[in-house]
């Protein structure tokens, strides 16, 4: 049997499969509107954000208490954890996957995933230079 969170082929840890993780995560813990953002090609930073939201600062901070509960043990460690004091915004940065955790009102107001949704410039093309 293959270990959570690994590619098939080689028993390497995925990307794609931590993504899924945290979506289940987050989802069985209750959290709402969850929103996983393929940032390849986009940034080098990370491969997926996930974006979600608690109904309190009790429940977003729970939410980032879970992730490191339940990824930890399997090899994925959160790397950083900024936000608790406050959890209107928590920020769990899992290496290959970044995940923002918000109240309604705090994630409203920054609206972080349409700025990363948006499609990327195309390169202008430059005029050939005809000696």
């Amino acid at each position: 049997m293959q270990p959570l969170g690994t590619h098939l082929e080689s028993g390497q840890p995925s990307p794609e499969n931590l993504k899924d993780l945290i979506v289940q995560i987050l989802d069985e813990n209750k959290a709402e509107d969850i929103e996983a953002i393929d940032l390849n090609g986009q940034s080098s930073l990370a491969d997926y954000m996930i974006v979600a939201s608690g109904t309190s600062s009790r429940q977003v901070a729970a939410l980032a208490g879970k992730l490191d509960e339940k990824l930890g043990p399997i090899g994925y460690p959160a790397l950083r954890v900024d936000g608790l004091p406050t959890a209107d915004w928590v920020v769990v940065d899992l290496g290959d996957a970044i995940v923002h955790l918000f109240r309604p009102e705090v994630r409203d107001f920054y609206n972080i995933e349409k700025m990363w949704r948006q499609e990327l410039p195309k390169s202008p093309q430059r005029p050939q230079l005809v000696i």
